[in-house]
């Protein structure tokens, strides 16, 4: 199977691919752009982010730790972390099988699955917090209760993010020439063996970078889990906890929950491009 190494060597090619090379000097009119796009970033992110954390940190680090180390912000946080981080991998996996049998199948219904899979990106997300209410609440039409759970906490997670991964997988897939897996599959290799090999290092930075967007819309989310958490304390993800302490009038420790959050999602995010960066590199 020495060919088939080579092959697994040299992921298949992607159709019109620049390189970095290839790319023009910044001009006067591209200067422009970019300090445009830097205001309008400015304006719309960072500024709003700096508020938030000295509104934090304005109250002192003794009061920032103390609000953040509650039995009710940990619990939240650590729920919300942990909920994010499973519905990243899960989409990871799924994602990319749904990515694939778009892709490289035909069947009826396609067109509908389409649909279906764009559907939460369109759908308001209390919308989506009230259909699964309806169908996994106390009176579930399918026999199944998660009303107050961490499970319902996590269908509705997954059912907000299901398009990213599969949005970012399926053009790559696309744009991939099928020479190598042909080539592969003629040497006698199998399936699963000419995926790994060979399709799996050239749709690994899609894969993070679809894992990447589904984790920080999991981090934020609040109006698809609002209804199905029941708002229970061990139910409660961080977004319902720094609303509830907003309502309560306490500003400064929802800043300080809402700063940690944002601490860990650079983090994770920052893991998750460096992972694309080096699947891109192997690839």
């Amino acid at each position: 199977m020495a060919e088939l190494s080579a092959l697994g060597s040299a992921p298949p090619r992607r159709r019109s691919v620049r390189s970095g090379q290839d790319r023009l000097p910044l001009g006067r009119t591209s200067g422009t752009g970019l300090g445009l796009a830097v205001l309008w970033l400015s304006l719309l992110v960072l500024v709003p982010l700096a508020a938030v954390v000295s509104k934090a940190a304005g109250a002192g680090l003794a009061d920032f730790w103390s609000a953040v180390t509650t039995h009710e912000a940990l619990s939240a946080i650590r729920l919300t972390v942990l909920a994010a981080a499973a519905v990243s991998l899960v989409n990871a996996v799924m994602g990319t099988l749904i990515a694939w049998v778009l892709v490289r199948d035909e069947f009826v219904g396609k067109r509908v699955l389409e649909v279906l899979i764009d559907l939460p990106f369109a759908l308001p997300t209390i919308v989506a917090g009230l259909v699964l209410t309806t169908l996994y609440g106390p009176h579930s039409p399918v026999g199944v209760t998660w009303y107050a759970s961490r499970p319902g906490v996590l269908v509705a997670l997954l059912f907000v993010t299901l398009p990213f991964v599969v949005r970012t997988v399926e053009p790559v897939l696309l744009s991939l020439e099928t020479e190598a897996e042909q080539a592969a599959a003629s040497l006698g290799a199998g399936p699963v063996r000419t995926f790994v090999r060979i399709v799996l290092p050239a749709i690994a930075p899609a894969i993070a970078s679809g894992a990447s967007l589904a984790f920080g819309r999991a981090m934020g989310e609040y109006g698809s889990v609002v209804l199905i958490s029941g708002q229970l304390p061990r139910t409660e993800v961080a977004s319902q906890y720094i609303y509830q302490q907003i309502e309560s009038g306490y500003l400064p420790d929802a800043a300080a929950v809402a700063t940690v959050l944002l601490l860990v999602s650079v983090l994770v995010l920052a893991l998750l491009n460096g992972l694309r960066g080096w699947a891109a590199r192997r690839g």
